[in-house]
C-alpha cells in the first residue's frame, strides 16, 4: 500500500509541484524583467522627463539629475532643492535652460543664481528652472521641443519660457522657429549670435520668430562694435579666415559680418577651410600652416577669423609659428570665442610670444561682457557727468552677483568664474525672463500669465522698465533684438596668460540713449 502511495505521489504530486513552482518562478521573473527593464521597443529612462536615444539621455529634468555630467552634479542638485523646498506647490511659472549635454558649468551656475534672485526679490508668480538637454549640437531637439510643447499646456507646470540656446545651427533654428512659430512658447535666446537667429526690424509682413528676444548682439552688431572700436580698416590691411563647414550658422553669420566694404585698394582674397566638426581639429593644422604662409606674403596686418574656438586657437598657434620678417597680427573674431581660454594649454602662449616676450599675435574677439569692464571704465572717476547710468547700473548689478556669489547663500555649486562672460550673459537673459513675467502680471499678482501675455512683455522692456544687466542695459527693440548692447572688447594676453579687457565697442558708434529709449530709427 505505502509502495503504491509513492508511485501516486511520484507520478502526479510532485510532478504537478514542480510544475506549480515553476510556473511560480517564471511568473515572478517575468515581473521582475517588466519593472525592472523597459518593454521591446520602448526607450530606457534616465530619469523623470528623460529616455536614451541614439546613447544619449535627452529629455527635461529639474529633479537634480546631471546628465551624466559630473562637473553639473552640485548646481543641478541646487536647482532641485530651490524647485523642491522654496518653489514647491505655490504659483510658478517653469523656465526651461536649453543647452547640450556637454554643457558648461558657468552657464547652468547663471541661470539658477537668476532664479534664486528673483524668487527673492520679485513678486509672485515664482521660477521654477529645468534643464532641458536637446542632445549633442542640438540633433534631437524635436524630442524635446515636444515635451515642452505638453510642459506649456500643463497647468501644473506653467511652461513660459525657454532660454539657452548656445550654438548658432541649423537644428537650433528648427527648435527655436518650432517654439515660437508653431507652439507660441516665448524664447529668450542667450548666446545664440548669429543674424539668421533674429527678427529683422521694422518688418511689414510675418515675422520668423514670433515671441523671440536675445539680449547679445548679433554678428552684424559685433562687427561694427569692433570696427568702431578700431577705427577705419583699409582692406589692404585685412584678410578674412572662414570655416566652410556645412550647417554652421554662426561661421556663415560671422564671414558675412566680417565682409569688407572696399575701403581703399583690394586686400587678399578670403582664406578658407573646413573643419570637421565644432570641437574636432581634423586636418586644419596642416591648412593653417599653409593659409598663414600665404598671408605672410600679403599686406594685411588683420585677421579676421570666422570659426569656432578650436579652430582659433590651431590658426593663432599656425600663424604665429610662420614667423614672417618680424611682423605681428591681429586676429579678430567674435563671441563664439568667449570659451578660447578654455582650450590654451600651457605652452601655447609661449608661441604666441614668438619664442620672445612680446607677443607676435594678439587674439581679440567681441565678448557679451567682462567683469573688469564696468569698474575698469569708472575707475577714479568722480564727477557725475562722467558715471553715466549705463555703466554704474551694470556695475551695481554685477556686484549684486558677486555677492550672491561670495556669501555662497545660494548653496554650493561649485566653482563659478565670470571670466569667460557666460555666467553674466544666461544670468542676464533668465533675469529678462523674470522681468517680463513680472510685468505681464502687473495688474493680477500671484496669478499665472498666459505664454502671449510673456512674450507681448519683451517690447516694453525699454526705458523704466529696462533690464539692468550685469553684461549692460538691455533694451528691447519691438523685433525683440537688443538696441545698441555694448560689446566688450577683450584680448588674449600671451605675457600674463590670462584675458583682459581692453574695451568697449558700441554698434552704433555710440553709448546707448540716457534713458535707454530705443529710438524709431532702429535699423
Amino acid at each position: 500500500m505505502r509502495q503504491f502511495g509513492n508511485w501516486l505521489y511520484n507520478t502526479f504530486g510532485a510532478n504537478w509541484t514542480r510544475r506549480i513552482l515553476t510556473l511560480l518562478g517564471l511568473a515572478a521573473t517575468g515581473v521582475l524583467l517588466y519593472v525592472f527593464l523597459p518593454p521591446v521597443g520602448e526607450p530606457e529612462s534616465c530619469a523623470t522627463g528623460v529616455e536614451k536615444h541614439d546613447g544619449e539621455c535627452v529629455g527635461v529634468n529639474g529633479t537634480g539629475y546631471a546628465f551624466g555630467t559630473p562637473e553639473i552634479e552640485k548646481v543641478a542638485r541646487a536647482i532641485a532643492k530651490e524647485n523642491e523646498e522654496f518653489v514647491g506647490a505655490k504659483p510658478h511659472v517653469t523656465v526651461a535652460l536649453m543647452l547640450p549635454r556637454k554643457q558648461l558649468r558657468s552657464e547652468i551656475q547663471g541661470a539658477y543664481l537668476a532664479q534664486y534672485r528673483a524668487n527673492r526679490e520679485e513678486n509672485t508668480p515664482l521660477l521654477r528652472l529645468v534643464l532641458a538637454n536637446p542632445g549633442d549640437a542640438y540633433a534631437q531637439q524635436r524630442r524635446v521641443v515636444d515635451q515642452l510643447a505638453v510642459m506649456s499646456r500643463d497647468e501644473h507646470v506653467n511652461l513660459r519660457a525657454v532660454t539657452g540656446f548656445n550654438l548658432s545651427l541649423d537644428a537650433t533654428e528648427k527648435a527655436i522657429a518650432r517654439l515660437t512659430d508653431e507652439l507660441g512658447i516665448p524664447v529668450l535666446a542667450g548666446r545664440v549670435s548669429a543674424d539668421e537667429l533674429a527678427n529683422p526690424e521694422k518688418s511689414t509682413g510675418d515675422v520668423p520668430y514670433p515671441g523671440l528676444a536675445r539680449i547679445i548682439p548679433t554678428n552684424r552688431q559685433q562687427a561694427d562694435a569692433l570696427a568702431n572700436f578700431h577705427g577705419e580698416l583699409r582692406d589692404e590691411q585685412t584678410v578674412l579666415v572662414r570655416d566652410e563647414r556645412p550647417h554652421d550658422i554662426y561661421n556663415d553669420s560671422l564671414a558675412k559680418a566680417f565682409g569688407r566694404d572696399e575701403k581703399g585698394p583690394p586686400g587678399p582674397k578670403d582664406q578658407t577651410f573646413q573643419s570637421p566638426s565644432i570641437t574636432g581639429p581634423g586636418d586644419t593644422g596642416n591648412d593653417f600652416t599653409l593659409i598663414a604662409q600665404n598671408i605672410c606674403q600679403s599686406t594685411a596686418r588683420h585677421v579676421y577669423f570666422a570659426g569656432r574656438p578650436v579652430h582659433l586657437r590651431l590658426f593663432a598657434l599656425k600663424l604665429a609659428d610662420v614667423q614672417c620678417r618680424g611682423k605681428k597680427y591681429t586676429i579678430i573674431s567674435g563671441s563664439g570665442a568667449a570659451t578660447l581660454e578654455r582650450y590654451m594649454k600651457p605652452d601655447d602662449w609661449a608661441r604666441l610670444r614668438g619664442g620672445g616676450k612680446e607677443p607676435v599675435i594678439a587674439v581679440q574677439y567681441a565678448a557679451p561682457g567682462h567683469p573688469a569692464a564696468w569698474d575698469r571704465l569708472l575707475s577714479g572717476k568722480k564727477d557725475p557727468k562722467d558715471r553715466p547710468a549705463y555703466f554704474t547700473e551694470p556695475q551695481e548689478e554685477l556686484h549684486k552677483l558677486r555677492a550672491l556669489i561670495g556669501k555662497g547663500s545660494a548653496g554650493e555649486i561649485g566653482p563659478t568664474s565670470l571670466d569667460d562672460s557666460r555666467t553674466m550673459l544666461v544670468y542676464d537673459g533668465v533675469r529678462t525672463v523674470a522681468k517680463a513675467v513680472l510685468l505681464a502680471n502687473a495688474q493680477t499678482e500671484g496669478t499665472v500669465p498666459p505664454l502671449g501675455r510673456v512674450s507681448d512683455m519683451w517690447r516694453r522692456l525699454e526705458a523704466v522698465n529696462r533690464v539692468r544687466g550685469t553684461s549692460g542695459w538691455i533694451c528691447l527693440t519691438n523685433a525683440g533684438n537688443a538696441y545698441d548692447k555694448p560689446v566688450a572688447v577683450v584680448e588674449l594676453e600671451p605675457r600674463t596668460e590670462k584675458v583682459r579687457f581692453v574695451g568697449i565697442g558700441w554698434p552704433e558708434g555710440r553709448h546707448q540713449p540716457e534713458d535707454c529709449r530705443v529710438p524709431s530709427d532702429t535699423r
